[in-house]
């Protein structure tokens, strides 16, 4: 799926007759099919399907919002209603988190008994397997096979094909210049939640870039595993205060409040490290300067052709 969608964007940007507008609708038919398959694929376990579609509306979502300007109000009414699909199939993603972040625990240089680390693990997993059987229903499965349907729908009406890489540079721009904007003056001060916010930015620019991976593929490989390794870091310290929010007076973590604390912060200083570091290098670039580097690399892409 994902080398099939590599091959979509490649047509995007790529050589050949076709307009920038013709590649964006093949990705966008790549995104919805993606999406349906998973609903439908016998091999796939429920966490596995509920991973695969909402990595599947996050990138319909970034498209979306890229396309913002020339699709109108109904992009923006789509992007909310994927947001409440993902939500809705998220009850299980906390537990989840918490798990992935007991792993991430597991690095820390600190000592923490076996028998809680698997008495914690067997809580959280018991708590999301719950979770799962209440969200991902045939109800909800079949309320994402009618909006993927919608979607299809809509892409036979937009004027996708008429759309310039002006446009699409100026939402590369703009999301660019939002995530930018979202970097902490004081990484080891930031708030989870803005955290969470900055996460979602660079998530949603990862994926846009990849729409421009073909005008210099050297450059865009290497932009596209930096924006996911901080992706993988601001995701790493969510999971973590996830945790922490299980810790809490009353929560199922609770009596380990006390142990879990001093690596749960040294984990997330950790990882803040990390992420401060490839923030300062992928946003280096003022918006306006990111702007012109894209557009130089369309008009060389068209100079090449000529």
């Amino acid at each position: 799926m994902q080398q099939r969608q590599k091959a979509i964007m490649r047509g995007v940007a790529g050589g050949g007759d076709s307009s920038f507008g013709d590649g964006l609708a093949a990705a966008a038919r790549s995104i919805i099919s993606d999406g349906r398959q998973t609903l439908t694929d016998p091999e796939l376990s429920d966490p596995e399907a509920v991973h695969e579609v909402r990595k599947a509306l996050k990138r319909w979502r970034a498209l979306l919002r890229l396309l913002a300007r020339p699709l109108g109000e109904q992009a923006g009414q789509m992007r909310s209603e994927a947001r409440e699909l993902m939500r809705a199939i998220a009850g299980a993603r906390d537990a989840q988190a918490a798990l992935d972040a007991l792993s991430d625990l597991r690095k820390a240089d600190l000592p923490f008994s076996p028998t809680s680390t698997e008495r914690i693990r067997a809580r959280l997993t018991e708590m999301r397997d719950a979770a799962e059987a209440r969200s991902f229903t045939k109800t909800l499965r079949d309320r994402l096979s009618r909006y993927f349907d919608y979607a299809t729908l809509s892409l036979e009406r937009w004027p996708i094909k008429a759309i310039d890489f002006d446009t699409v540079t100026n939402g590369l721009t703009s999301t660019y210049r939002r995530a930018r904007q979202l970097l902490p003056d004081s990484w080891p001060e930031a708030e989870a939640e803005h955290l969470h916010d900055l996460r979602r930015r660079v998530v949603e620019h990862r994926h846009q870039m990849d729409l421009v991976e073909p005008l210099w593929p050297r450059l865009a490989k290497v932009w596209a595993e930096e924006a996911q390794r901080l992706r993988n870091q601001l995701g790493s310290c969510q999971d973590l205060a996830v945790l922490t929010g299980f810790t809490e007076p009353h929560q199922p973590l609770a009596p380990w409040r006390s142990r879990l604390t001093p690596l749960i912060n040294a984990r997330r200083e950790a990882h803040l490290r990390s992420a401060a570091r490839l923030a300062g290098r992928l946003f280096a670039e003022k918006p306006k300067a990111f702007r012109r580097r894209i557009a130089a690399l369309w008009s060389a892409r068209n100079s090449r052709k000529h």
